[in-house]
């Protein structure tokens, strides 16, 4: 064989293996040259403990169906348990003490400071007549002035002692002094600040499905350790599955956001329809040459479909589809 019949061999098979590569890249195969091939692309959802810890239950398994709020896992909580209750036990005290500085002193201490002032204002009431009687006394000069002096220093004594008891009286039915009320409220709130943190770790060591989907896999078993924030289920929502398809630059202006599209699947006999959620601003693939009549056609944009739910969870991740733009 000579070499210019290699060369024009060569040459033959080089084109047919570029013409199937543009086939199975466009989906020319069979398809009509409104379609274009592309994948089933799922955004997972990962669930994660923020804390770690042993894996107590794993209430799911992959491939099973979930709803919203339903239970996924349970991390081992028991010092999270202690220190909750720790937590409230403190609060519980910090505020049966601002109760009591609120209140005014027991009953049996008012009784008390008013059994003093009763006396206290009978003391008084003698030592004012005594030193009335003195007094009368010392103008007829039958006492010595030291008497008079005497009798006005109880009677002065007694007086201060009523008011001293008085004041006490008042500030026993007013309670605490206003600082310490402050202090012990600012306690309170430091304590409730304490339990509602222990509360939110210990919430942490079970998480429940933020969505519903299907369960894609689970990456421990009962009784591993956990680290902090690794997760332990991976969900599948079926509004996070979609489309991808990869449209060349000639029929890109065609295509809008929002526009129908109709995607078929191996063995199923009718395309699943949904509607284009995101064009690519940029060029998947930007050939190393200046942009020419000719080299425009091997750029492709990526264009992304959505699907209702129903539909979305007849499609699998990774799946090759054929998918066609428009009516």
């Amino acid at each position: 064989m000579t070499d210019s019949r290699c060369r024009q061999l060569r040459l033959v098979f080089g084109l047919g293996l570029f013409a199937a590569a543009m086939c199975l890249l466009f989906g020319c195969a069979g398809h009509g040259s409104n379609r274009v091939q592309g994948y089933v692309e799922g955004e997972f959802v990962y669930v994660a403990s923020p804390l770690a810890g042993q894996l107590q239950s794993l209430n799911v398994q992959r491939g099973d169906r979930v709803k919203t709020g339903d239970p996924l896992f349970t991390l081992d909580n028991i010092a999270e348990r202690a220190v909750l209750d720790q937590a409230q036990e403190q609060l519980a005290q910090a505020r049966s003490t601002l109760e009591d500085l609120r209140k005014p002193r027991r009953p049996t201490e008012i009784e008390s400071i008013e059994a003093q002032l009763r006396r206290a204002r009978a003391a008084y009431t003698f030592s004012q007549k005594e030193f009335e009687r003195q007094e009368r006394l010392a103008q007829t000069g039958a006492r010595a002035l030291e008497d008079l002096d005497r009798a006005r220093s109880a009677r002065d004594q007694d007086r201060q002692h009523v008011a001293q008891l008085e004041a006490d009286l008042e500030t026993a039915n007013l309670g605490s002094r206003v600082d310490q009320i402050r202090a012990a409220e600012a306690t309170v709130q430091a304590q409730e600040a304490a339990v509602a943190r222990a509360n939110w770790d210990f919430s942490q060591k079970s998480q429940a499905a933020p969505q519903s989907g299907a369960v894609f896999d689970t990456l421990f078993r009962q009784g591993e350790w956990v680290p902090a924030g690794r997760p332990v289920v991976v969900i599948l929502p079926p509004p996070n599955i979609k489309v991808r398809a990869f449209v060349p630059e000639t029929q890109i202006g065609k295509i809008h956001v929002g526009d129908p599209v109709r995607v078929w699947v191996d063995g199923v006999p009718k395309p699943y329809v949904g509607k284009v959620s995101f064009i690519s601003p940029r060029a998947e693939f930007t050939p190393p040459v200046i942009y020419s009549q000719e080299s425009r056609a091997k750029l492709v944009f990526m264009v992304e479909s959505v699907f209702d739910p129903q539909i979305a969870a007849n499609l699998h991740p990774g799946q090759p589809v054929d998918v066609q733009f428009g009516e």
